[in-house]
Protein backbone atom coordinates (compact mmCIF):
# COMPACT_ATOMS: atom_id res chain seq x y z
CA UNK A 1 0.00 0.00 0.00
CA UNK A 2 1.37 3.40 -1.32
CA UNK A 3 2.24 6.13 1.30
CA UNK A 4 -0.66 8.45 1.37
CA UNK A 5 1.19 11.47 0.47
CA UNK A 6 1.34 14.36 2.81
CA UNK A 7 -1.08 17.28 2.98
CA UNK A 8 1.73 20.10 2.14
CA UNK A 9 2.14 17.76 -1.35
CA UNK A 10 -1.06 17.08 -2.12
CA UNK A 11 -2.53 20.87 -1.83
CA UNK A 12 0.61 21.98 -4.13
CA UNK A 13 -0.64 19.03 -6.80
CA UNK A 14 -4.33 21.05 -6.29
CA UNK A 15 -2.68 24.35 -6.69
CA UNK A 16 -0.68 23.79 -9.59
CA UNK A 17 -4.38 22.61 -11.16
CA UNK A 18 -5.88 26.03 -10.33
CA UNK A 19 -3.10 27.85 -12.06
CA UNK A 20 -3.86 25.67 -15.20
CA UNK A 21 -7.41 26.01 -14.99
CA UNK A 22 -8.44 29.52 -13.33
CA UNK A 23 -7.71 31.36 -16.43
CA UNK A 24 -10.60 29.07 -18.19
CA UNK A 25 -12.57 29.80 -15.31
CA UNK A 26 -12.33 33.26 -15.00
CA UNK A 27 -13.02 33.61 -18.58
CA UNK A 28 -16.56 32.00 -18.57
CA UNK A 29 -17.30 33.42 -15.54
CA UNK A 30 -16.48 36.72 -16.70
CA UNK A 31 -17.71 36.38 -20.08
CA UNK A 32 -20.90 35.48 -19.01
CA UNK A 33 -22.01 38.43 -16.78
CA UNK A 34 -23.70 40.77 -19.64
CA UNK A 35 -25.93 37.69 -20.87
CA UNK A 36 -25.94 35.69 -17.75
CA UNK A 37 -30.15 35.85 -15.88
CA UNK A 38 -30.18 38.35 -13.11
CA UNK A 39 -32.00 35.57 -10.58
CA UNK A 40 -32.28 32.11 -11.56
CA UNK A 41 -35.85 30.63 -11.29
CA UNK A 42 -35.64 27.37 -9.18
CA UNK A 43 -32.96 28.51 -6.83
CA UNK A 44 -34.12 27.29 -3.72
CA UNK A 45 -34.41 23.64 -5.67
CA UNK A 46 -31.00 24.31 -6.49
CA UNK A 47 -29.60 24.88 -3.41
CA UNK A 48 -31.21 22.07 -1.59
CA UNK A 49 -28.54 19.81 -2.71
CA UNK A 50 -26.09 21.51 0.09
CA UNK A 51 -27.89 20.19 2.89
CA UNK A 52 -25.72 16.77 3.30
CA UNK A 53 -23.21 15.92 5.97
CA UNK A 54 -19.40 16.97 5.99
CA UNK A 55 -17.59 14.93 3.68
CA UNK A 56 -14.68 12.71 5.60
CA UNK A 57 -12.55 13.09 2.82
CA UNK A 58 -13.64 15.55 -0.02
CA UNK A 59 -13.82 15.46 -3.64
CA UNK A 60 -10.24 17.39 -4.23
CA UNK A 61 -10.53 20.79 -6.08
CA UNK A 62 -11.63 20.08 -9.43
CA UNK A 63 -15.06 18.22 -9.14
CA UNK A 64 -15.42 20.88 -6.00
CA UNK A 65 -15.13 24.07 -7.98
CA UNK A 66 -17.14 22.55 -10.80
CA UNK A 67 -19.64 21.86 -8.63
CA UNK A 68 -19.45 25.12 -7.11
CA UNK A 69 -19.80 27.27 -10.55
CA UNK A 70 -23.26 25.05 -11.87
CA UNK A 71 -24.48 25.83 -8.58
CA UNK A 72 -23.72 29.75 -8.89
CA UNK A 73 -25.40 29.46 -12.51
CA UNK A 74 -28.58 27.51 -11.05
CA UNK A 75 -28.72 29.85 -7.90
CA UNK A 76 -26.46 32.72 -8.13
CA UNK A 77 -28.08 36.37 -8.37
CA UNK A 78 -25.82 38.53 -11.13
CA UNK A 79 -25.78 41.02 -9.06
CA UNK A 80 -22.27 42.28 -11.44
CA UNK A 81 -24.44 41.87 -14.39
CA UNK A 82 -26.01 44.96 -16.61
CA UNK A 83 -29.36 44.13 -15.54
CA UNK A 84 -29.28 44.34 -11.33
CA UNK A 85 -31.13 48.00 -10.36
CA UNK A 86 -31.72 46.48 -6.85
CA UNK A 87 -30.45 48.14 -3.96
CA UNK A 88 -27.43 50.31 -5.16
CA UNK A 89 -25.11 47.25 -6.36
CA UNK A 90 -22.25 49.04 -8.88
CA UNK A 91 -20.39 46.50 -10.86
CA UNK A 92 -16.66 46.23 -10.99
CA UNK A 93 -14.24 47.59 -13.79
CA UNK A 94 -11.83 45.43 -15.27
CA UNK A 95 -8.89 46.97 -13.16
CA UNK A 96 -10.43 46.87 -10.19
CA UNK A 97 -11.26 42.95 -10.84
CA UNK A 98 -8.16 41.81 -12.20
CA UNK A 99 -6.39 44.03 -8.42
CA UNK A 100 -9.34 42.63 -6.18
CA UNK A 101 -8.14 39.10 -7.44
CA UNK A 102 -4.27 39.84 -7.33
CA UNK A 103 -4.98 40.88 -3.45
CA UNK A 104 -6.43 38.05 -2.90
CA UNK A 105 -3.73 35.81 -4.66
CA UNK A 106 -1.43 37.71 -2.52
CA UNK A 107 -3.35 36.98 0.43
CA UNK A 108 -3.03 40.80 1.70
CA UNK A 109 -3.25 41.42 5.28
CA UNK A 110 -3.46 45.49 5.74
CA UNK A 111 -3.34 45.40 9.80
CA UNK A 112 -0.34 47.48 10.24
CA UNK A 113 2.50 48.05 7.95
CA UNK A 114 4.52 44.84 8.10
CA UNK A 115 2.11 42.54 7.30
CA UNK A 116 1.84 44.12 3.57
CA UNK A 117 3.62 47.80 3.08
CA UNK A 118 2.87 47.48 -0.33
CA UNK A 119 -1.11 47.42 0.81
CA UNK A 120 -0.76 49.37 3.69
CA UNK A 121 0.89 52.03 1.42
CA UNK A 122 -1.52 51.76 -1.63
CA UNK A 123 -4.59 51.85 1.51
CA UNK A 124 -3.21 55.63 2.59
CA UNK A 125 -2.09 56.53 -1.22
CA UNK A 126 -6.27 55.69 -2.47
CA UNK A 127 -7.49 57.13 0.03
CA UNK A 128 -5.77 60.66 -0.39
CA UNK A 129 -6.90 59.72 -4.21
CA UNK A 130 -10.65 59.81 -2.89
CA UNK A 131 -10.27 62.88 -0.99
CA UNK A 132 -9.22 64.86 -3.96
CA UNK A 133 -11.67 62.73 -6.06
CA UNK A 134 -14.45 64.23 -3.46
CA UNK A 135 -12.96 67.46 -2.65
CA UNK A 136 -13.01 66.78 1.38
CA UNK A 137 -9.47 68.33 2.54
CA UNK A 138 -6.16 66.41 2.13
CA UNK A 139 -5.39 66.53 5.74
CA UNK A 140 -8.38 64.29 6.73
CA UNK A 141 -7.89 61.12 7.95
CA UNK A 142 -9.30 58.17 6.68
CA UNK A 143 -9.58 53.84 6.59
CA UNK A 144 -10.84 51.41 4.60
CA UNK A 145 -13.94 48.76 5.67
CA UNK A 146 -16.17 46.72 4.83
CA UNK A 147 -19.00 48.92 3.30
CA UNK A 148 -21.43 52.16 4.19
CA UNK A 149 -22.68 50.89 7.46
CA UNK A 150 -19.20 50.70 9.31
CA UNK A 151 -17.91 53.52 7.70
CA UNK A 152 -20.73 55.26 9.20
CA UNK A 153 -19.76 53.18 12.45
CA UNK A 154 -16.52 54.84 12.22
CA UNK A 155 -17.90 58.52 11.77
CA UNK A 156 -20.18 58.09 14.37
CA UNK A 157 -17.24 56.53 16.32
CA UNK A 158 -14.98 59.45 16.27
CA UNK A 159 -18.28 61.38 17.09
CA UNK A 160 -19.37 59.95 19.73
CA UNK A 161 -15.28 60.20 21.50
CA UNK A 162 -15.84 63.64 20.78
CA UNK A 163 -19.11 63.87 22.28
CA UNK A 164 -17.40 62.36 25.61
CA UNK A 165 -14.73 64.45 25.66
CA UNK A 166 -16.59 67.43 25.45
CA UNK A 167 -18.49 66.18 28.81
CA UNK A 168 -15.22 65.33 29.96
CA UNK A 169 -14.60 61.57 29.97
CA UNK A 170 -13.03 59.39 27.73
CA UNK A 171 -16.18 57.20 26.19
CA UNK A 172 -13.40 54.16 24.76
CA UNK A 173 -12.04 53.75 28.13
CA UNK A 174 -15.72 54.90 30.67
CA UNK A 175 -18.24 53.61 28.52
CA UNK A 176 -21.64 55.61 28.61
CA UNK A 177 -23.05 53.43 31.80
CA UNK A 178 -24.65 56.71 33.71
CA UNK A 179 -23.60 59.34 31.58
CA UNK A 180 -25.94 61.83 30.16
CA UNK A 181 -28.30 61.00 26.59
CA UNK A 182 -26.55 62.05 23.57
CA UNK A 183 -28.94 63.38 21.35
CA UNK A 184 -28.09 62.73 17.73
CA UNK A 185 -30.18 64.76 15.58
CA UNK A 186 -31.21 64.29 11.39
CA UNK A 187 -33.42 64.22 8.51
CA UNK A 188 -36.80 61.63 8.35
CA UNK A 189 -34.39 60.51 5.18
CA UNK A 190 -31.83 58.53 7.65
CA UNK A 191 -30.44 55.50 6.75
CA UNK A 192 -31.04 52.03 8.68
CA UNK A 193 -27.36 51.60 8.57
CA UNK A 194 -26.96 54.99 10.45
CA UNK A 195 -29.40 53.67 13.37
CA UNK A 196 -27.88 49.91 13.13
CA UNK A 197 -24.71 51.67 14.19
CA UNK A 198 -26.69 54.43 17.32
CA UNK A 199 -27.79 50.89 18.64
CA UNK A 200 -24.51 49.16 18.52
CA UNK A 201 -22.02 51.74 19.75
CA UNK A 202 -24.82 51.83 22.68
CA UNK A 203 -25.81 55.53 21.93
CA UNK A 204 -29.37 53.76 21.54
CA UNK A 205 -31.90 53.98 18.38
CA UNK A 206 -34.01 55.82 20.59
CA UNK A 207 -31.96 59.04 20.93
CA UNK A 208 -31.86 59.82 17.17
CA UNK A 209 -34.27 62.58 16.77
CA UNK A 210 -35.70 62.80 13.15
CA UNK A 211 -36.97 66.42 11.93
CA UNK A 212 -39.65 65.92 8.94
CA UNK A 213 -41.66 68.06 6.92
CA UNK A 214 -43.44 65.48 4.87
CA UNK A 215 -44.04 61.78 4.77
CA UNK A 216 -40.55 61.19 2.47
CA UNK A 217 -38.59 61.90 5.13
CA UNK A 218 -37.52 65.52 3.84
CA UNK A 219 -36.36 67.36 6.82
CA UNK A 220 -38.23 70.36 8.83
CA UNK A 221 -34.97 73.00 8.82
CA UNK A 222 -37.36 75.16 11.01
CA UNK A 223 -37.37 72.46 13.73
CA UNK A 224 -34.01 71.02 13.22
CA UNK A 225 -32.82 74.63 13.90
CA UNK A 226 -35.27 74.46 16.96
CA UNK A 227 -33.95 71.48 18.31
CA UNK A 228 -30.73 72.48 18.11
CA UNK A 229 -31.36 75.65 19.99
CA UNK A 230 -33.22 73.52 22.70
CA UNK A 231 -29.94 72.02 23.25
CA UNK A 232 -28.92 75.05 25.00
CA UNK A 233 -24.90 75.00 24.00
CA UNK A 234 -24.65 70.79 24.79
CA UNK A 235 -22.72 68.48 22.72
CA UNK A 236 -24.20 66.72 20.04
CA UNK A 237 -24.30 64.68 16.55
CA UNK A 238 -25.49 65.85 13.69
CA UNK A 239 -25.82 63.41 10.73
CA UNK A 240 -26.07 64.63 7.43
CA UNK A 241 -27.90 62.12 4.82
CA UNK A 242 -26.25 62.86 1.38
CA UNK A 243 -28.47 60.23 -1.19
CA UNK A 244 -31.67 58.39 0.59
CA UNK A 245 -32.26 55.73 -0.91
CA UNK A 246 -36.03 55.35 -2.34
CA UNK A 247 -36.12 58.46 -4.42
CA UNK A 248 -31.89 59.33 -4.37
CA UNK A 249 -32.90 63.22 -2.15
CA UNK A 250 -30.81 64.83 -0.38
CA UNK A 251 -30.54 66.38 2.61
CA UNK A 252 -29.43 70.37 2.07
CA UNK A 253 -25.98 69.36 2.86
CA UNK A 254 -24.66 72.78 3.07
CA UNK A 255 -27.80 74.42 4.40
CA UNK A 256 -27.65 72.12 7.27
CA UNK A 257 -23.97 71.80 8.01
CA UNK A 258 -24.29 76.48 8.27
CA UNK A 259 -26.99 75.61 10.82
CA UNK A 260 -24.89 72.81 13.19
CA UNK A 261 -21.83 75.20 12.93
CA UNK A 262 -23.67 77.67 15.26
CA UNK A 263 -23.93 75.23 17.98
CA UNK A 264 -21.52 72.53 19.55
CA UNK A 265 -22.14 69.72 17.66
CA UNK A 266 -20.01 66.22 15.49
CA UNK A 267 -21.25 66.77 11.81
CA UNK A 268 -21.22 63.37 10.27
CA UNK A 269 -22.07 63.31 6.56
CA UNK A 270 -23.60 59.86 5.47
CA UNK A 271 -22.57 59.66 1.35
CA UNK A 272 -22.60 56.25 0.98
CA UNK A 273 -23.68 56.58 -2.66
CA UNK A 274 -24.59 60.26 -3.21
CA UNK A 275 -21.31 61.74 -2.36
CA UNK A 276 -20.31 60.55 -5.56
CA UNK A 277 -22.78 63.45 -7.04
CA UNK A 278 -19.46 65.60 -6.34
CA UNK A 279 -17.63 63.78 -9.56
CA UNK A 280 -19.86 65.56 -12.16
CA UNK A 281 -20.46 68.89 -12.43
CA UNK A 282 -24.32 67.97 -13.34
CA UNK A 283 -24.83 67.01 -9.68
CA UNK A 284 -21.72 68.64 -7.39
CA UNK A 285 -24.39 71.29 -6.31
CA UNK A 286 -25.98 68.29 -4.13
CA UNK A 287 -22.94 67.48 -1.98
CA UNK A 288 -21.37 71.04 -2.18
CA UNK A 289 -20.12 71.92 1.57
CA UNK A 290 -19.54 68.47 2.34
CA UNK A 291 -16.23 69.56 3.28
CA UNK A 292 -16.86 71.13 6.27
CA UNK A 293 -18.08 68.36 8.06
CA UNK A 294 -16.62 66.39 10.78
CA UNK A 295 -16.89 63.12 9.08
CA UNK A 296 -17.90 61.65 5.95
CA UNK A 297 -18.90 58.04 5.10
CA UNK A 298 -18.80 56.36 1.40
CA UNK A 299 -19.32 52.97 -0.38
CA UNK A 300 -16.96 51.82 -3.28
CA UNK A 301 -19.04 48.75 -4.13
CA UNK A 302 -21.81 51.04 -5.03
CA UNK A 303 -20.50 54.02 -7.09
CA UNK A 304 -16.82 53.58 -7.70
CA UNK A 305 -17.23 49.97 -8.99
CA UNK A 306 -15.03 48.06 -7.08
CA UNK A 307 -15.64 44.57 -5.83
CA UNK A 308 -17.51 43.92 -2.50
CA UNK A 309 -17.05 45.03 0.08
CA UNK A 310 -15.00 47.79 -0.20
CA UNK A 311 -16.40 51.30 1.71
CA UNK A 312 -14.25 54.52 3.44
CA UNK A 313 -14.86 56.60 6.12
CA UNK A 314 -12.91 59.89 6.25
CA UNK A 315 -12.76 61.89 9.60
CA UNK A 316 -11.20 65.52 10.32
CA UNK A 317 -9.28 64.49 13.80
CA UNK A 318 -6.88 61.62 12.97
CA UNK A 319 -6.81 61.49 16.98
CA UNK A 320 -10.41 60.81 17.88
CA UNK A 321 -10.19 57.62 15.47
CA UNK A 322 -6.99 56.41 17.49
CA UNK A 323 -8.53 56.81 20.75
CA UNK A 324 -11.73 55.53 19.68
CA UNK A 325 -10.36 52.08 18.12
CA UNK A 326 -7.17 51.91 20.96
CA UNK A 327 -5.81 48.13 20.26
CA UNK A 328 -2.33 47.07 21.71
CA UNK A 329 -0.63 44.35 22.88
CA UNK A 330 2.62 43.49 23.69
CA UNK A 331 3.24 41.55 20.42
CA UNK A 332 1.70 44.29 17.93
CA UNK A 333 3.17 47.54 16.55
CA UNK A 334 3.49 50.08 19.58
CA UNK A 335 1.40 53.09 19.66
CA UNK A 336 4.04 55.24 18.64
CA UNK A 337 5.14 53.26 15.45
CA UNK A 338 6.02 55.73 13.08
CA UNK A 339 4.59 53.08 10.24
CA UNK A 340 0.85 52.87 10.07
CA UNK A 341 -1.06 50.66 11.71
CA UNK A 342 -4.52 50.75 10.22
CA UNK A 343 -6.37 48.09 11.84
CA UNK A 344 -5.66 49.95 14.94
CA UNK A 345 -8.07 53.77 13.59
CA UNK A 346 -10.61 51.38 12.52
CA UNK A 347 -12.81 48.49 13.59
CA UNK A 348 -11.23 45.70 12.20
CA UNK A 349 -8.08 43.58 12.51
CA UNK A 350 -8.12 41.54 10.38
CA UNK A 351 -8.13 43.36 7.18
CA UNK A 352 -7.89 42.73 3.64
CA UNK A 353 -6.44 44.42 0.46
CA UNK A 354 -9.44 46.58 -0.59
CA UNK A 355 -6.68 49.02 -1.35
CA UNK A 356 -5.37 47.07 -4.90
CA UNK A 357 -8.91 47.48 -6.52
CA UNK A 358 -9.23 51.17 -5.46
CA UNK A 359 -5.85 52.16 -6.25
CA UNK A 360 -6.32 50.45 -9.72
CA UNK A 361 -9.41 51.45 -10.97
CA UNK A 362 -8.56 55.02 -9.93
CA UNK A 363 -5.21 54.76 -11.66
CA UNK A 364 -6.61 53.10 -14.79
CA UNK A 365 -9.29 55.07 -15.43
CA UNK A 366 -8.55 58.67 -13.53
CA UNK A 367 -11.02 61.82 -12.34
CA UNK A 368 -12.15 61.71 -15.91
CA UNK A 369 -13.15 57.98 -15.98
CA UNK A 370 -14.99 58.15 -13.23
CA UNK A 371 -16.95 61.37 -13.96
CA UNK A 372 -18.10 59.34 -16.99
CA UNK A 373 -18.95 56.32 -15.52
CA UNK A 374 -21.35 58.47 -13.21
CA UNK A 375 -22.43 60.12 -15.97
CA UNK A 376 -23.38 57.56 -18.02
CA UNK A 377 -25.79 56.29 -15.16
CA UNK A 378 -26.89 59.49 -14.57
CA UNK A 379 -28.04 59.25 -18.13
CA UNK A 380 -29.13 56.21 -17.76
CA UNK A 381 -31.41 57.26 -14.56
CA UNK A 382 -32.39 60.60 -16.84
CA UNK A 383 -33.35 57.87 -19.87
CA UNK A 384 -35.67 55.52 -18.03
CA UNK A 385 -37.24 58.58 -16.62
CA UNK A 386 -38.19 60.13 -19.86
CA UNK A 387 -39.72 56.37 -20.47
CA UNK A 388 -41.74 56.10 -17.37
CA UNK A 389 -43.18 59.56 -18.54
CA UNK A 390 -43.67 58.42 -21.81
CA UNK A 391 -45.78 55.02 -20.69
CA UNK A 392 -49.30 55.69 -20.13
CA UNK A 393 -49.15 52.79 -17.98
CA UNK A 394 -46.34 53.75 -15.64
CA UNK A 395 -46.46 56.76 -13.12
CA UNK A 396 -43.02 58.35 -11.86
CA UNK A 397 -43.56 59.68 -8.67
CA UNK A 398 -40.77 61.94 -7.60
CA UNK A 399 -38.04 63.74 -9.84
CA UNK A 400 -34.56 62.35 -10.67
CA UNK A 401 -31.93 64.10 -9.04
CA UNK A 402 -29.49 61.35 -9.18
CA UNK A 403 -29.67 57.55 -10.05
CA UNK A 404 -32.85 56.52 -8.89
CA UNK A 405 -35.83 56.21 -10.49
CA UNK A 406 -39.02 56.29 -8.60
CA UNK A 407 -42.30 55.08 -10.44
CA UNK A 408 -44.72 52.29 -10.24
CA UNK A 409 -47.22 50.63 -12.50
CA UNK A 410 -50.33 51.98 -12.95
CA UNK A 411 -53.03 50.80 -15.41
CA UNK A 412 -55.42 53.71 -14.18
CA UNK A 413 -58.70 53.04 -12.43
CA UNK A 414 -57.22 51.79 -9.14
CA UNK A 415 -57.07 53.76 -6.26
CA UNK A 416 -53.27 54.73 -4.39
CA UNK A 417 -54.26 51.39 -1.96
CA UNK A 418 -55.29 48.88 -4.86
CA UNK A 419 -52.40 50.27 -6.87
CA UNK A 420 -49.50 49.48 -3.29
CA UNK A 421 -51.32 45.79 -3.73
CA UNK A 422 -50.87 45.58 -7.29
CA UNK A 423 -47.17 46.79 -7.65
CA UNK A 424 -46.17 44.81 -4.25
CA UNK A 425 -47.17 41.75 -6.28
CA UNK A 426 -45.57 43.42 -9.19
CA UNK A 427 -42.72 43.58 -7.75
CA UNK A 428 -42.61 39.88 -6.46
CA UNK A 429 -43.45 38.89 -10.26
CA UNK A 430 -40.41 40.74 -11.75
CA UNK A 431 -38.20 38.57 -8.79
CA UNK A 432 -39.61 35.41 -10.08
CA UNK A 433 -39.54 35.75 -13.25
CA UNK A 434 -35.68 37.08 -12.84
CA UNK A 435 -34.42 38.57 -16.09
CA UNK A 436 -34.45 42.27 -13.63
CA UNK A 437 -33.11 42.32 -10.26
CA UNK A 438 -34.73 45.28 -9.12
CA UNK A 439 -36.88 45.89 -5.34
CA UNK A 440 -39.97 47.96 -4.36
CA UNK A 441 -40.09 50.30 -1.43
CA UNK A 442 -42.33 52.61 0.08
CA UNK A 443 -42.40 56.49 -0.77
CA UNK A 444 -43.97 58.19 1.97
CA UNK A 445 -47.20 55.69 2.13
CA UNK A 446 -46.98 54.19 -1.50
CA UNK A 447 -45.62 51.40 -2.80
CA UNK A 448 -42.80 51.69 -5.44
CA UNK A 449 -39.85 50.63 -8.06
CA UNK A 450 -37.05 52.05 -7.06
CA UNK A 451 -34.52 51.06 -9.80
CA UNK A 452 -30.91 52.46 -8.95
CA UNK A 453 -28.25 53.11 -11.81
CA UNK A 454 -24.43 52.26 -10.78
CA UNK A 455 -22.92 49.51 -13.23
CA UNK A 456 -21.06 50.74 -15.87
CA UNK A 457 -22.21 47.60 -18.25
CA UNK A 458 -25.55 48.86 -18.09
CA UNK A 459 -27.22 50.18 -21.31
CA UNK A 460 -29.90 52.58 -22.67
CA UNK A 461 -30.69 48.75 -24.51
CA UNK A 462 -31.20 47.56 -20.77
CA UNK A 463 -33.23 50.02 -19.76
CA UNK A 464 -35.78 49.73 -22.64
CA UNK A 465 -35.72 46.44 -21.88
CA UNK A 466 -36.78 46.50 -18.56
CA UNK A 467 -39.48 48.81 -19.27
CA UNK A 468 -41.05 46.46 -21.61
CA UNK A 469 -40.63 43.88 -18.85
CA UNK A 470 -42.55 45.93 -16.06
CA UNK A 471 -45.09 47.04 -18.96
CA UNK A 472 -45.87 42.88 -19.69
CA UNK A 473 -45.35 41.54 -16.31
CA UNK A 474 -47.52 44.57 -14.92
CA UNK A 475 -50.13 43.99 -17.30
CA UNK A 476 -50.43 39.91 -16.88
CA UNK A 477 -50.46 40.86 -12.78
CA UNK A 478 -53.54 43.37 -12.87
CA UNK A 479 -55.11 40.84 -15.58
CA UNK A 480 -54.99 38.11 -12.96
CA UNK A 481 -56.39 40.43 -10.12
CA UNK A 482 -56.63 39.56 -6.82
CA UNK A 483 -56.25 42.92 -5.10
CA UNK A 484 -57.13 42.91 -1.36
CA UNK A 485 -57.11 46.46 -1.57
CA UNK A 486 -59.72 49.03 -2.33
Amino acid sequence: MRDQPTIDQTLRDEAEVLTRNIGEVLAETIGSLDDRTSLPPGADTALKSLEESLPETGNGLEPTLERLLELNRQAGANTGGPRCFHFVIGGSTPAALAADLLATACETLTYTWVTSPIGVTMELRALAWLRELFGLPADWSGAMVTGGTMANFVGLAAGRQWWGEQHGFDVSEDGLAGKPRMPVLTSGFVHAATRKCLALQGIGRGNLQTFTADATGRIDLDGFEQGLRQLDGAPALVVVNAGEVNAGAFDPVEEMISIARQHKVWVHVDGAFGLFARVSPRTEHLVRGVEYADSVAVDGHKWLNVPYDSGYAFVRDHGLMARAFRYTADYLPPEDDPRPTLGAIAPESSRRGRSFAVWATLAAYGREGQRRLVEHCLDNARHLADRVTAAEDLELLAEVGLNIVPFRFNPGGLSDEQLDDLNHRLGEAVLADGRFLVGTSKLGPRTIFRPAFSNWRTTTGHVDEFVTVIRELGAAVHAGGGSSAG
